[in-house]
């Protein structure tokens, strides 16, 4: 039915109009970059949860799980080949549940439905003949590929104290995996060691210093196995909350050089069930306070330098598969594109969100495949936004959020801003900061050459929409289910950049000169 519209309706575009307009100067910092991310900063997850997965009395997870997606689906594959390439994460809170059919490993499980299992299921399995199936997927679409280990093989829980699971790690099953996949060719980008075990974990943890230990025998597996250092997959870790003792502890122990990427977990909009899931989104004051953790991971990989520093490798905004209500909406790229901004800003190097596709969160709809509104966010920033990370500043108006980065194809840079008022739109001018001497006036920017636009509205003017417009063209897959144009609006150089209310736009400019992105 979504695709009668070809438009999106003036009605948006008169609402628009008429919402009050404000004036703001951005100071772009060009000088000098702040941080760096990843060159596939963006990166989604593929879960293990099986269609018996429910939360809040609905079961969103359908055949979206690793072991039952159909790998064959022409949308599917599109999506991916989109991003050419996108990072993906298979991982997820059973991945400490899964065991490989290889080796010395002979039965092969489904997950059950099991009320004193881990998350409430029994052990499931993931069998070579679904890991052939999966990697000739990958291969197919691009894909580069994180895998979430099982860190809870050959450990029992704790008798005296709930949820904590004791003993070493025992890495044989992981060994004879690694050995197949080797065999067979594989590519791994990089191995993460457990889900969610850190700290207090959910509902399963593991000591720090013990993690600590058993992360060294993964890397020196790792090393064994994958010879030459140009293969080797990089090891991650913890793969969970951050909690500054925890991390402290396992990464004093496990020492320099041992985990190469330190990685992290962000639910900062609570359980998928909250009744004021918008009202968060849309308080810039409540975005904000999750930089505290940010700081706080930056603070860690500033004290140990793993060599990847710092990946969000799992966030999906609204915990237990997310918000039916929003986050399949437009209104969740407010929060979704707001923190892959921060987060940059920050030096974490790759954002996963989870899910491509499953849950409510996922950027796909676990029904049709057809995309949702973050993922053309996800592919614009992919498409648009460089490593290098700028800092801006403007007027203190904070439902007006703006990021910076050199541009993803020289020259220039590009911006994206997050509007999340109401009421009022945003006329804006750029100036570039003067290097050297804060107290000297910026330069007022007057560009030459017209600026490229991205403007992303809800269809309706409504941002619970499903659908999204990108300057005013409805995002839909083409019959034979490709990811439509997504062609820049070509704007005057010599005007203010128009950001309507409760908008997102991405623009880059070409003839910017900011010495950082030379």
């Amino acid at each position: 039915m979504y695709f009668k519209f070809t438009f999106c309706p003036i009605i948006l575009l008169l609402w628009a109009s008429l919402s009050f307009a404000q004036n703001v100067n951005v100071v772009i910092h060009g000088a000098a970059s702040i941080a760096k991310t990843d060159d596939n900063f963006v990166c989604v997850t593929l879960d293990w949860w099986p269609a018996e997965k429910c939360d809040y009395n609905q079961c969103p997870w359908g055949k979206a799980g690793i072991l039952n997606l159909d790998l064959r689906y022409g949308a599917l594959i599109n999506a991916i080949k989109a991003f050419n390439p996108l990072r993906i994460k298979v991982g997820g809170s059973l991945q400490d549940n899964v065991v490989y059919k290889v080796g010395e490993v002979s039965s092969c499980p489904n997950f059950m439905k099991r009320e004193d299992g881990l998350f409430g299921f029994s052990q499931g399995c993931l069998s070579m003949e679904r890991w052939d199936q999966l990697n000739r997927f990958f291969n197919h679409t691009g894909v580069k590929l994180t895998f979430g280990l099982n860190a809870l093989f050959g450990r029992n829980e704790s008798q005296t104290e709930k949820g904590l699971w004791i003993g070493d790690w025992q890495p044989q099953n992981t060994r004879d995996f690694m050995q197949y996949t080797i065999s067979k060719g594989y590519k791994v980008d990089s191995y993460e060691f457990g889900n969610q075990l850190s700290g207090s974990g959910m509902g399963t943890k593991v000591d720090a210093k013990q993690y600590g230990k058993d992360v060294i025998v993964l890397n020196n597996l790792v090393k064994e196995l994958y010879a030459h250092p140009e293969t080797q997959p990089k090891v991650l870790g913890p793969g969970g909350f951050y909690e500054e003792k925890w991390f402290n502890i396992f990464l004093e122990v496990s020492g320099q050089g041992i985990v190469d990427g330190l990685t992290h977990h962000i639910y900062n909009l609570g359980p998928g069930d909250d009744p004021n899931m918008m009202n968060k989104i849309l308080d810039p004051s409540y975005l904000n306070q999750v930089s505290q953790t940010y700081k706080g991971v930056s603070d860690v990989v500033n004290k140990f330098r793993p060599q990847l520093g710092a990946w969000v490798s799992e966030s999906g905004g609204a915990l237990n598969g997310g918000s039916k209500d929003v986050s399949r909406t437009f209104a969740d790229g407010f929060w979704y594109l707001d923190q892959m901004g921060m987060a940059s800003t920050y030096d974490q190097k790759v954002f996963c969100r989870q899910a491509l596709i499953g849950g409510n969160y996922g950027l796909l709809n676990a029904t049709t495949f057809v995309p949702n509104p973050d993922y053309y966010g996800a592919l614009l920033w992919h498409r648009l936004m460089g490593s290098t990370v700028l800092a801006v500043t403007k007027e203190s108006d904070p439902d007006l959020r703006v990021y910076a980065h050199c541009a993803n194809k020289k020259p220039g840079v590009s911006l994206i801003f997050i509007n999340l008022s109401k009421d009022r739109s945003f006329n804006i001018t750029l100036s570039n900061a003067k290097p050297g001497d804060a107290g000297k006036p910026n330069y007022e920017f007057v560009g030459k050459q017209n600026r490229e636009e991205y403007h992303l509205r809800a269809l309706t003017g409504d941002i619970k929409d499903d659908i999204v417009c990108l300057n005013d063209v409805p995002m839909v897959q083409t019959d034979s289910e490709d990811i439509p144009a997504m062609d820049p609006k070509l704007v005057d150089a010599s005007t203010p950049i128009s950001i309507a209310a409760q908008s997102i736009a991405y623009v880059t400019i070409r003839d910017f000169e900011a010495p950082a992105c030379v």
